[in-house]
């Protein structure tokens, strides 16, 4: 596995504590295991995803993919919450950037 691989995977991983402490939160703390977990798990794979060998570009493009395959992640969870949870859908699109600068930065 190489840098980016690994940075990407963990940012999603942190990213992902972060969501789900915010949609626990957002349920009035009754969110289920499952449902948090999906969702944390959700930006484990949006970490996947953007950690892939794409070529270097500049921080616009770089900053478009992120939130793009952030949202196109996302949707997943989205279709699976009934298109409810828009905070959840949406915040994919903001960690896919966040994720994105942070590669940027550390390539």
């Amino acid at each position: 596995m190489n840098k980016r691989m690994k940075i990407a995977l963990v940012s999603g991983m942190s990213l992902g504590v972060i969501c789900i402490v915010g949609a626990f939160v957002r349920s009035g703390f009754e969110a289920s295991v499952n449902d948090l977990f999906s969702l944390w798990y959700n930006r484990v794979i949006i970490g996947l995803v953007i950690g892939a060998p794409w070529q270097k570009r500049k921080l616009p493009v770089v900053l478009l993919r992120g939130g793009l395959l952030g949202l196109m992640v996302s949707l997943a969870f989205y279709s699976t919450t009934g298109f409810s949870d828009t905070i959840s859908f949406l915040a994919g699109m903001i960690y896919g950037v966040i994720i994105e600068i942070i590669l940027f930065k550390k390539s």
